[in-house]
């Protein structure tokens, strides 16, 4: 173990924005820091370095305006649907199901708190031939 930052912990240059593929780690219920209710996703992401191996994307459910709250619930279907999971209208979200899943995730670069971060915009179906190498 060094007791010396590297070079790499330090510098701000993010993976390339695209696909990758990823496993989801995580799917729980959180509370944001304004009090709502939402869904965090976490996915474990492979052809990155070993900082950014792991992104989180989160769907305010509760707490949020009724326009947010339903685009926010149509993402997190289009998160199921991507894992090959079909919810029906009225059962539990089941968050336990996305677990293990594998799925390529869009990422794109943005900005929080004037630091770079990676920011999940879209998924696809995992499948051997579709993994972009960044």
């Amino acid at each position: 173990m060094s007791r010396h930052f590297e070079p790499s912990d330090v510098a701000d240059e993010l993976p390339a924005a695209g696909y990758y593929e990823g496993t989801i780690r995580r799917a729980q219920w959180r509370e944001s820091e304004r009090g709502s209710r939402m869904v965090q996703v976490l996915y474990a992401l492979n052809g990155v370095g070993a900082a950014y191996g792991c992104v989180a994307e989160y769907f305010v459910l509760e707490g949020a305006s009724e326009r947010g709250a339903a685009m926010a619930r149509r993402r997190l279907v289009n998160v199921y649907r991507t894992c090959g999971l079909e919810p029906q209208a009225g059962e539990p979200l089941g968050l336990a199901r996305l677990v293990g899943r594998r799925l390529l995730v869009r990422l794109e670069h943005d900005e929080y708190n004037g630091r770079p971060r990676l920011r999940v915009v879209g998924h696809r179906p995992a499948e051997p031939e579709d993994a972009v190498r960044c």
